[in-house]
């Protein structure tokens, strides 16, 4: 459940700009990287583990901005395809970046609140998973706040709902769109700072969480925030499954099998709504 709740994140990730943009955003695992990264060289500078999460969720976000700024906008004309190299391409530049200012060691934050395991009948369970749970369901609250108590929350509904029609009634869909692109990259760097203290961090690490992020945005429904988090929560449920009952080397493959069972049998997911095209 606690790598499934970091899935989740990355996800509804994907979700946002996806709904904003109709762009997969394959740099989202980027900035799940970022967080962990920049909090761990924050805290090693001498800034309190508190203040060096902060300081890499602006980070991550600002970099979110730049990334629609000088990649997305630019081409939003272009197809999706080609959107979706151009994220692709911005992965590649946001680690090879990331592995010349910081490096390429692996690295790893001490946890919240201790290393002691609590015992539950008979199985342990350690505080940094329930600081991972809890801090998930906080950023899920914020967010369903967000985008039903503030205009720009609903503005991003209506952008989603129906791009055009929401530039006809007056909102600015570019800045909603940026707001997209900040949010996302926000929600990815949190899961980084939450899940370092457990799975360790280095430059390349966002390449497999952002596959595994799409795997669990697809089982979901891509575009529906309530199934990413399903999504995520039962892609890791089968990760680990399959390596407890079948071995760890097929652990990574579950992923990529997910996907290609969605798409064979039901392309709009758990949540997704079944598109019809009058002709």
């Amino acid at each position: 459940m606690t790598v499934g709740a970091i899935y989740a994140l990355v996800a509804l990730g994907f979700t946002l700009i996806y709904n904003s943009s109709d762009v997969a955003n394959f740099a989202q695992g980027e900035f799940v990287m970022l967080g962990g990264m920049v909090t761990f060289f924050g805290y090693a500078a001498g800034l309190p583990l508190f203040v060096a999460a902060v300081l890499a969720i602006v980070v991550a976000a600002v970099v979110g901005l730049l990334l629609y700024r000088l990649a997305i906008e630019p081409a939003r004309r272009a197809s999706p395809v080609t959107l979706i190299i151009i994220t692709i391409g911005a992965s590649i530049f946001i680690r090879g970046v990331t592995a010349i200012v910081l490096d390429k060691n692996f690295h790893s934050l001490p946890s919240f609140f201790g290393n002691e395991p609590f015992v539950i009948g008979g199985a342990t369970l350690l505080p940094q998973s329930l600081v991972v749970m809890f801090g998930v369901s906080l950023v899920l609250i914020a967010l369903w706040l967000f985008m039903s108590r503030t205009l720009r929350g609903k503005s991003l509904l209506a952008t989603a709902a129906n791009r055009t029609a929401a530039q006809l009634t007056g909102i600015n869909t570019r800045a909603v769109t940026s707001t997209a692109f900040v949010i996302s990259a926000a929600i990815g760097a949190i899961g980084g700072v939450l899940a370092t203290p457990i799975t360790l961090t280095y430059y390349d690490a966002g390449t497999l969480l952002a596959l595994k992020g799409f795997a669990a945005a697809v089982l979901g429904g891509m575009g529906n925030p309530l199934g990413a988090v399903v999504g995520g929560l039962v892609l890791g449920l089968l990760e680990q499954f399959s390596a407890g009952y079948l071995s760890s080397q097929y652990k990574d493959a579950v992923a990529f099998i997910v996907i290609l069972l969605v798409l064979f049998t039901m392309p709009q997911g758990l949540f997704g709504a079944k598109s019809v095209e009058r002709v």
